[in-house]
């Protein structure tokens, strides 16, 4: 993990900054491949076109809901899938986003209690 011990000094802003970027493009990369893989599903066992495909695997991400109807039951099971795939892909991301941050926070807290 990039992040620093307890008993190394705070990063600096620039650091900090740094990895916030840096974990903000981890979460980018796995909301991406997770989107891709909504995709294909819809297109493939869904019989979507691509930017049906496109269209209910973004709204299922986003929390939104489907929007097609689905013809089989294949279809169907996959987005079930998919849609309890995705709550957990909008927790891991957000976790992803915030860890940092945590992070720096909690370490501050330290630092201070060692400081008294």
């Amino acid at each position: 993990m990039p992040f620093e011990h307890h008993r190394q000094p705070l990063a600096s802003r620039d650091r900090f900054a740094r990895r916030l970027l840096k974990f903000a493009g981890y979460g980018l990369a796995f909301l991406t491949i997770s989107l891709l893989l909504g995709v294909a599903g819809y297109h493939w066992i869904g019989g979507l076109a691509w930017v049906d495909a496109l269209l209910d695997a973004s709204m299922i991400l986003a929390g939104m809901g489907p929007v097609s109807p689905l013809p089989s039951d294949a279809a169907k099971v996959f987005a079930s899938a998919y849609a309890l795939f995705s709550g957990v892909a909008f927790l891991t991301t957000f976790s992803i986003l915030i860890a940092p941050i945590l992070h720096r926070v909690l370490h501050q807290l330290h630092l201070k209690e060692r400081a008294e």
